[in-house]
C-alpha cells in the first residue's frame, strides 16, 4: 500500500500542470480535488475515472474485481465507438459475495475469472479494477495479476484506483500510470516511421475521431495509437515509437504525455479539433512537431494545402446557415476543453455566447475563454438548476448546449437544448463536424415545436374566442348573475 500511496502523490505532483507548479508544497499533496458540497453529487469516483479511460480499448477484456452492484453499465461508456472489436462491451465482474470477502476467497476467485476468460474469449490482453471492497480487503491484485500473466501467457494489467481514493479526474491519470507501467513500450513495432503520432485524451465520442484521421491520412500522418478512443492493445503497447503526440484533454492524461516525453522523447501540444480555426491549427502544430523529429519539411506545405481546401468546403457549407444563426444566442453549460473549444467555435460563425460554464476547466481552459470571450461576466464556475431556469424562462440565451443531465431545465423552460456531451448522437469534431454541430443547432432553434409551446393553452384562451362570438340571451344572462355573485365585471372576463 505504500508504494501505492506514493503513486497517488507523485500523480498529485504534477509538473506539467501550470496550475499546480503555483501550489506550496501542502496544497499541493490535496491534488485537485474540491470539498463537496452536502446532497451534491460527488461527479464520479476514481474506479469509474479510470474505467472511462482504459475501456474504450476495444479487444480487451475489461474484469472488475468486486461485487456486482460496482460493475455498472458496460454497454454504452459514454458515447465511445468502436471500428470492429466489441469484447470491450462485454461485462466481466468477479461478482464477490458477502462469504468471499468473509472467507478470504477473493483472490483465488479473480485467478479462476481470469482463466475463464483466457480460456472463453482468447483476448491479447486482460485489464483487472479493484474497487473499494476489494482494496479494503487487502486483496494483493498485483501478485494475482502477475502470477496469472506467467501462468496463461498473456498481459493481466492491475489498474489500481480504488473508488476511495479521489475524484474521476485522479481516476483519469492513475489509468495512464497503469498504462505507463504495464503496457506502453512493452511491444516493439516493425514498422515505425517519421510520420508516426499518439493522440492522447481522445475518446472518438460518436465516432467522431473519425471524421478527422482521413485528414491526418491525407497527410501520410500515421496514428500509432489513439488513446484510448477505438483503440487496440498492440496499437498502445507500441505507442513509445510515434514521433510526437497531440493532447486533446489535458485534464485526464497530462501525465501520461509529460512521462511519454520523459522516457520516449515524444514531443506534445495540447489542441482541439472542434471548430475550423481550431482543427487548422491542430493539423499545423502535428505537422511541426514531425519535421522537428525529422520528417521531410514538405509536409508543411501538404498541410497547408489540405487546410486552405477543407476551410474553403466547410465555409462554403456553413454559408447558409449564417444569415439564420449569426446573432442567435447560446449558454453552454458545460466544462473542459468543450468550454472553451465549442465556445470558439460558434463565434466563428457569429453565434453569440452569452454564458459558459467552467466547472471542471483547468486554469489554462478559463484563461483561454478570457482572451476569445474578452469578457470575465460571461464566465460561471457553477450555476445552480434554478438560476439556469431563470436565465432561459426569461429568453435570455435562444438555446442551451450541455449534458443529459439539466436537458430538462431547458425543456421546462421551454427553450431549445442540443446535447454537446458524451452522450450525444452526432460527432462534431473537424470541418465535417463543425457543420454537423451548425446543423444541429439550426434544427433545434427553428423547430416548430418551440413556436407552439410558447403560445397560450386553449383552454386560457375560451373567454376571448366566446367574446368575439354574439351571445345568446340566456348567455347574457348568466354572464350578468356571475358578475354579481363573484362581484367580477365584464373586463375579468374573455383576457387570455
Amino acid at each position: 500500500m505504500s508504494s501505492f500511496s506514493a503513486k497517488i502523490q507523485d500523480v498529485f505532483n504534477e509538473p506539467a500542470c501550470e496550475q499546480n507548479r503555483g501550489k506550496d508544497a501542502k496544497t499541493r499533496k490535496e491534488g485537485c480535488s474540491k470539498p463537496l458540497t452536502p446532497g451534491a453529487a460527488a461527479g464520479g469516483c476514481a474506479f469509474d475515472g479510470a474505467k472511462i479511460v482504459l475501456q474504450p480499448i476495444t479487444d480487451v477484456a475489461h474484469l472488475i474485481h468486486a461485487p456486482l452492484a460496482c460493475e455498472g453499465n458496460s454497454w454504452d461508456n459514454r458515447g465511445a465507438a468502436s471500428s470492429g472489436p466489441t469484447l470491450w462491451r462485454t461485462s466481466f465482474t468477479t461478482d464477490l459475495t458477502e462469504l468471499d470477502v468473509v472467507m478470504g476467497q477473493g483472490e483465488r476467485k479473480l485467478f479462476k475469472a481470469i482463466r475463464e476468460i483466457k480460456e472463453a474469449y482468447g483476448p491479447p490482453a486482460i485489464f483487472v479494477y479493484p474497487t473499494c471492497v476489494t482494496a479494503l480487503i487487502g486483496d494483493d491484485i498485483n501478485a494475482v495479476c502477475k502470477r496469472a500473466a506467467e501462468k496463461f501467457g498473456l498481459p493481466v494489467v492491475p489498474v489500481n484506483a480504488p473508488g476511495f481514493v479521489g475524484s474521476k479526474n485522479l481516476g483519469n491519470k492513475l489509468a495512464g500510470e497503469a498504462l505507463l507501467d504495464h503496457v506502453i513500450g512493452t511491444v516493439e513495432p516493425d514498422d515505425a516511421g517519421p510520420y508516426d503520432i499518439n493522440v492522447l485524451g481522445e475518446f472518438n465520442l460518436s465516432g467522431e475521431f473519425w471524421l478527422v484521421k482521413p485528414l491526418l491520412d491525407r497527410l501520410g500522418i500515421r496514428v500509432r495509437a489513439c488513446i484510448p478512443g477505438d483503440a487496440r492493445y498492440l496499437d498502445i503497447a507500441s505507442a513509445h515509437r510515434a514521433g510526437a503526440a497531440m493532447m486533446v484533454c489535458s485534464t485526464a492524461l497530462i501525465n501520461l504525455a509529460r512521462k511519454m516525453e520523459q522516457r520516449w522523447d515524444i514531443p506534445f501540444f495540447e489542441g482541439s479539433f472542434y471548430g475550423i480555426t481550431d482543427t487548422s491549427e491542430a493539423l499545423r502544430q502535428i505537422s511541426q512537431l514531425l519535421v522537428k523529429k525529422g520528417a521531410d519539411p514538405e509536409i508543411l506545405g501538404r498541410t497547408e494545402a489540405l487546410i486552405a481546401e477543407q476551410e474553403a468546403i466547410a465555409w462554403k457549407k456553413l454559408a447558409a446557415y449564417r444569415p439564420r444563426l449569426e446573432g442567435k444566442r447560446v449558454l453552454l453549460n458545460t466544462g473542459g476543453v468543450k468550454s472553451w473549444s465549442v465556445v470558439h467555435a460558434l463565434m466563428e460563425i457569429g453565434i453569440e455566447i452569452v454564458g459558459t460554464s467552467v466547472k471542471k476547466s483547468t486554469v489554462q481552459d478559463k484563461e483561454r475563454i478570457k482572451q476569445i470571450l474578452k469578457d470575465d461576466n460571461h464566465i460561471f464556475e457553477q450555476m445552480a438548476p434554478r438560476e439556469l431556469y431563470a436565465m432561459l424562462s426569461e429568453q435570455k440565451a435562444d438555446i442551451m448546449l450541455s449534458g443529459g443531465r439539466t436537458q430538462f431545465i431547458a425543456l421546462k423552460a421551454k427553450t431549445p437544448w442540443l446535447d454537446i456531451n458524451q452522450e450525444r448522437q452526432h460527432p462534431y469534431a473537424g470541418y465535417d463536424g463543425m457543420v454537423e454541430l451548425v446543423r444541429q443547432i439550426d434544427l433545434a432553434i427553428h423547430n416548430p415545436i418551440w413556436r407552439q409551446v410558447r403560445e397560450p393553452a386553449p383552454w386560457d384562451c375560451q373567454c376571448a374566442v366566446r367574446e368575439e362570438l354574439p351571445r345568446t340571451k340566456k348567455e347574457t344572462t348568466t354572464l350578468h348573475v356571475v358578475q354579481e355573485f363573484t362581484g367580477t365585471t365584464a373586463d375579468d372576463f374573455g383576457e387570455c
